[in-house]
């Protein structure tokens, strides 16, 4: 786009991006900058059929616990981004720019705003899953105060395990008041390994909107662990893929123990819904829960990295059983 000139003959600046909530008739158009904006960094060679398996714009702008905003250039959709209140944690994406207009500031605006919504909820954790390999990426989050810390596997395996196990129960199963008093044992266990954060939002909105489940695992003295999964062509999945958008593990001394049980329950609710893989984000500060899932069969199919607002480690430290998928 070329800047504007005035009769006189003087140069006008060029248009400054204009950032407000998203709307739901600019939905289309931002889910289509999402998969071209991904899809040209990337290098797909097919735009147009790439990330149709699943979706980023429609589920989380209909979720009540994030935040949708849109970049405008002369009243057109150049950019979105999401904000996403776990509590005492939050993390943003996917924040895309169409790709010939990277260099106009668009991304900054967005992130500006972005910050300003986590001040405005109080969140004490935010951070966010980028490129790795890309300076860019890096030194654009850098000028907001993050740091770039562990590498995070977004891990791949075959999911084979059918059997039921006791002490498993799907979310979706439970009546209206099993479900308040599960969420509130969601609660107990997450916060049992950060203190404020809360998934029971992201649960609710699961199943609102048909995006999934949350198994739920029972202990000794009562949930164990649980997850809330994807799977389907509405969610955030992929085609054929279950994905455990988070897990969590109440610490303890049995967590490594409950940590593979919830495996067991993912897979098995992979194999229920008819999806033959399973797709796990692991944080490798997790030390411990990255070996296992090692040794369970799991490979790396992406590798990205988590940056933290302040350098904060948050929840990701040795010793702690999460898997989540920040993307």
């Amino acid at each position: 786009m070329t800047n504007d000139t005035a009769s006189t003959g003087t140069k006008r600046p060029a248009s400054e991006p204009a950032v407000a909530a998203l709307t739901e008739k600019n939905l289309p158009e931002a889910a289509r900058i999402i998969r071209f904006a991904f899809g040209t960094f990337l290098g797909v060679p097919d735009l147009d059929t790439f990330w149709t398996d699943r979706d980023y714009a429609f589920g989380r702008h209909r979720a009540p616990h994030v935040a949708a905003f849109g970049a405008t250039l002369d009243g057109k959709l150049v950019g979105s981004n999401f904000a996403i209140n776990w509590g005492s944690v939050g993390f943003f994406g996917p924040l895309t720019v169409l790709p010939d207009l990277q260099e106009r500031g668009i991304a900054r605006a967005l992130l500006a705003r972005t910050m300003e919504q986590f001040d405005a909820w109080g969140t004490r954790h935010v951070g966010l899953f980028t490129f790795a390999q890309s300076p860019k990426h890096i030194a654009l989050y850098q000028k907001h105060g993050f740091y770039a810390r562990f590498l995070t596997a977004l891990m791949a395996a075959p999911a084979r395990r059918a059997q039921t196990q006791t002490g498993l129960t799907r979310f979706s199963a439970l009546k209206k008041t099993q479900q308040e008093a599960a969420l509130r044992s969601c609660r107990d266990v997450a916060e049992s390994i950060y203190p404020g954060l809360d998934l029971a939002a992201e649960i609710r909105t699961t199943q609102a909107q048909g995006l999934g489940d949350t198994v739920l695992v029972e202990g000794a003295g009562g949930l164990a662990a649980f997850a809330v999964c994807h799977y389907g062509p509405k969610s955030e999945a992929g085609a054929d893929t279950c994905l455990i958008k988070f897990g969590a593990v109440r610490d303890g001394p049995s967590a490594e123990r409950d940590f593979l049980r919830l495996l067991d329950a993912c897979e098995a609710l992979a194999v229920a819904v008819g999806m033959p893989n399973v797709l796990a984000g692991m944080n490798m500060a997790h030390e411990q829960a990255y070996r296992l899932l090692i040794e369970r069969g799991f490979r790396t199919a992406i590798q990205g990295v988590a940056m933290h607002k302040d350098n904060d480690p948050g929840y990701c430290r040795p010793g702690v059983y999460v898997i989540d998928d920040w993307r």
